[in-house]
């Protein structure tokens, strides 16, 4: 008995932080939408900091698929430099706010959707 009462404890909780994982990140379709309209220019289709405006700009955009540095940046920092913009938070002036244009549950999708870049 105390070993079932174990393993479904683990899947219990093994449930509950993946619950929680998606519901951080709700609506990916959505995200990849945004991504595409807004973020694809500087950044790229797949991430890499080749959107067809990036040449024209004085800092190279991120990468999203150098994943060596994106895990230096937290989930956090992310969702603020796409809400705040890059000056405030230490990154190029040229990452303009998008807090007029996302509500701050499709910044946290976006984060999630630039993350999948780096998923192995």
């Amino acid at each position: 008995m105390r070993t079932v009462r174990a393993i479904l404890s683990g899947v219990l909780a093994g449930a509950a932080l993946l619950a929680s994982r998606t519901a951080s990140y709700a609506d990916m379709a959505a995200a990849k939408g945004n991504y595409t309209i807004f973020c694809v220019k500087c950044h790229g289709d797949t991430g890499k900091g080749n959107g067809s405006a990036a040449e024209t700009l004085t800092t190279k955009p991120r990468d999203f698929t150098d994943c060596a540095r994106m895990a230096k940046e937290s989930d956090d920092i992310l969702f603020k430099v796409i809400k705040e913009g890059g000056k405030p938070n230490g990154f190029s002036d040229e990452m303009k706010p998008w807090s007029n244009a996302f509500a701050d549950a499709e910044i946290k999708d976006l984060v999630g959707y630039v993350r999948t870049f780096c998923n192995k």
